[in-house]
């Protein structure tokens, strides 16, 4: 185990469900790193210019085979499981997935129509993936 319940194994089936959906190739590689709020505070300051920790972010890759890396934080994943009434697991598979749909060009920052498809989506993949956080 990672952190919270959370395992390797649970990041590799969930990251591999997610890529497979969108028909991207066993070849194609993600970057998922596990860190505190305040990791993920400097990085959201160096790269968004918010000077607050947030629960994941995203940095796409312009390459074929590189998607991306999606950086989540284990403290804001657990705070925010409390908050919500679920597991820490399943707001990890949550979070996993919205990042790596952000990586795949999905957006809800403007809302309207993107920001539906982004959450039909993600809503999709997480009823795929239930069985990996219910389990």
């Amino acid at each position: 185990k990672v952190a919270a319940g959370i395992s390797r194994s649970l990041v590799r089936k969930t990251a591999e469900a997610a890529l497979k959906d969108s028909g991207l190739s066993k070849t194609t590689e993600l970057s998922v790193l596990l860190t505190t709020d305040e990791h993920i505070h400097e990085l959201n300051s160096k790269y968004r210019g918010k000077d607050k920790p947030t629960d994941v972010l995203s940095f796409p890759m312009d390459d074929e085979v590189l998607l991306g890396d999606v950086v989540i934080s284990i403290e804001r994943t657990v705070q925010q499981s409390k908050r919500f009434g679920v597991t820490p697991k399943e707001e990890f598979v949550r979070l996993l997935v919205h990042g790596i749909l952000h990586l795949l060009g999905y957006d809800h920052v403007n809302g309207g129509r993107q920001a539906a498809k982004m959450k039909r989506k993600e809503e999709e993949l997480m009823a795929e993936l239930a069985s990996l956080y219910r389990g």
